[in-house]
């Protein structure tokens, strides 16, 4: 079984180090000093149980050179998919699955959608369908990563929680390459169930991400600061009962309510978002795919949503202000 991960951030490499473990063959994109690390070094995850695990994997910035894949598990954000396209076809062959894991509504929301707005391009995070139209939706699977975990320094990923990656089909169907890919998952360690409606599952998700995300990049502060401090776990409930409902105009369902949610968060325990983790580097916030979309859909359907955009404008500025004025503000070392 061969599969590319093409984003060997903190979850692409995750992912990349247990599949290869299962006996996989595994190959990966990078860049930079964390390439140049896999290479000379492989791999290395730090489970949740303390255990280490190093393994040799063929990594590259070159998405040519890897050829024919069975399996691409699309671990980039939701802005670095675009510029990417061209070369992500070297990767497909007739058989291919392409496994989506970015955080946020995806581009591909309503392809396969039954209903009043089938095949509408999502604009946020797809101006212009560009993917949209360059992806065949054919071969896509969508998967929810909920594990927690960070590049703790080049080519060493530290595994904090979790380790589920539920996929279903963008149809709704439990077909036997989904039974596939689960069963790959499973080998590898994954708990990943088949799913009839992977929209539902996605609001799930997002429903976290689009608060506490933007919330701990404004307050620096992690999960469990969030939840305990009266105001901002006031805050995370309007922003979640705003979305609930953009979320139910569209269809999606939400299996549990927003106080067990919220606790979820709150288990996790000291965990920075990745929301946070970028701004202490310097990266760009993946603010659209979390919040800016969930605004535009929104305005499609009609709700009013005053709270997320009081916070997406405060969060947009701190981030133009980051990379226009290449401003710097960095964790504290214990």
């Amino acid at each position: 079984m061969k599969i590319c991960v093409v984003g060997a951030g903190a979850i692409g490499g995750f992912m990349a180090v247990k599949l290869a473990h299962s006996g996989c063959d595994v190959s990966v994109i990078a860049r930079g000093p964390h390439l140049q690390a896999i290479r000379e070094q492989g791999l290395r995850l730090i489970d949740d149980d303390g255990s280490h695990v190093m393994r040799p994997i063929a990594a590259t910035d070159k998405i040519s050179d890897l050829g024919r894949q069975d399996i691409i598990l699309l671990a980039l954000k939701a802005h670095q998919v675009a510029p990417i396209l061209d070369d992500l076809s070297t990767l497909m062959g007739p058989e291919t699955l392409m496994v989506t894991l970015q955080n946020g509504i995806p581009w591909w929301y309503f392809q396969k959608l039954k209903g009043n707005y089938r095949d509408r391009v999502v604009e946020t995070v797809d101006p212009g369908g560009l993917l949209f139209n360059g992806i065949d939706p054919h071969c896509l699977i969508g998967c929810i990563a909920y594990p927690a975990a960070v590049i703790a320094e080049p080519g060493i990923i530290k595994h904090i929680e979790g380790n589920k990656f539920p996929v279903g089909e963008l149809d709704g169907s439990i077909s036997d390459r989904l039974e596939g890919l689960a069963a790959v998952f499973i080998k590898a360690g994954f708990k990943s169930r088949m799913l009839d409606d992977i929209r539902s599952e996605i609001w799930l998700k997002l429903w976290g991400n689009l608060t506490f995300n933007p919330i701990s990049a404004l307050t620096h502060s992690t999960l469990v600061d969030i939840c305990q401090f009266g105001r901002t776990r006031e805050l995370a409930v309007n922003m979640m009962s705003e979305a609930q409902a953009v979320g139910e105009s569209l269809g999606a369902g939400f299996r549990v309510p927003i106080e067990r949610r919220i606790s979820g968060a709150e288990g996790v325990g000291k965990h920075k978002t990745s929301m946070l983790q970028d701004l202490e580097a310097g990266k760009p916030m993946e603010i659209e795919g979390m919040l800016g979309v969930v605004i535009e859909l929104a305005e499609m359907t009609g709700i009013e949503v005053p709270t997320l955009r009081t916070i997406y404008a405060c969060v947009s500025l701190l981030d133009n202000t980051v990379q226009n004025e290449q401003v710097r503000i960095f964790a504290q070392k214990n």
